[in-house]
């Protein structure tokens, strides 16, 4: 998700490895991977996904005068491809003004088309569920404040969506130029977004992100990294070596189940020799 006024999101640009068939689902998630700007799951398939859903609490901004920022909560797919600028993701953002003052809001977003607000009230401690699902060119973006009991759903038809992979994820969005030039903005202090009710639906099969017919992979975010997800020419290419150090997010571990994990902000998160 990057900020050029209005919105246009990142896509991914990471190789996931594949799990052996033998090995049981609880288990057949990777090494941590790092990234500048995203943190959270991201899973792969053989077979293209057509859904992607998950819940979470809109956390409470930590603000302070004189340090600006943003966090951007989501659930997506696609990204995965290198060669990809397409991702069809929707969710909630928190936003930290020069002042210090926090803002909250709803959004989506088919890249490459500019991401749109969703004109629904939402506020620090709201329950949110948001789900993304495509059937040919068509996608349907639905997200309902389950506290507010509010709801909004659009479906959009877009030209070869992609589906290659699906993502639950908490980022560090970016500010870009009128020439597409664009530049991570600082990481909101969030405190912890904690994911629930996770599910994808591939080939026909619906599971968790743990789930046996794909394979999941955790992202940390740190920040000044070097290593981005963005669309071709959007910034440095991923490395999966990295070995980084600086404020970011660590994602937790996958519940027994699957269905649920936290993103926890931190003053310095160090990953050593990442997968």
């Amino acid at each position: 998700m990057t900020v050029r006024s209005v919105r246009i999101a990142a896509a991914a640009a990471v190789a996931l490895a594949a799990a052996a068939a033998a090995v049981p689902a609880w288990s057949r998630t990777a090494a941590t991977q790092v990234s500048s700007n995203w943190s959270g799951y991201v899973a792969t398939s053989a077979r293209s996904f057509t859904a992607v859903s998950a819940r979470w609490v809109v956390p409470k901004a930590a603000c302070t005068a004189g340090s600006s920022g943003s966090t951007a909560t989501w659930v997506g797919l696609g990204g995965n491809d290198a060669a990809s600028n397409k991702l069809e993701q929707i969710g909630s953002e928190i936003a930290c003004s020069a002042a210090g003052e926090a803002s909250y809001s709803l959004w989506y977003e088919l890249v490459p088309a500019a991401a749109v607000p969703i004109h629904l009230t939402v506020a620090p401690g709201d329950s949110v569920f948001a789900s993304v699902r495509v059937r040919g060119t068509k996608v349907t973006l639905t997200i309902r404040n389950l506290t507010r009991r509010t709801r909004f759903a659009r479906t959009l038809t877009t030209a070869s969506p992609d589906v290659s992979s699906a993502e639950w994820i908490v980022e560090a969005p970016s500010l870009c130029d009128a020439g597409g030039r664009c530049r991570t903005v600082s990481l909101a202090r969030f405190g912890k977004v904690a994911f629930t009710a996770a599910s994808a639906t591939a080939g026909g099969h619906t599971g968790t992100i743990s789930d046996g017919a794909w394979t999941a992979t955790a992202i940390a975010l740190v920040s000044g990294s070097g290593q981005s997800y963005g669309p071709p020419g959007f910034g440095p290419g991923f490395d999966d070596t990295a070995q980084a150090a600086g404020a970011g997010a660590l994602p937790g571990t996958l519940r027994a189940n699957g269905t649920a994990f936290t993103v926890a902000w931190r003053r310095s998160v160090t990953v050593s020799g990442a997968v």
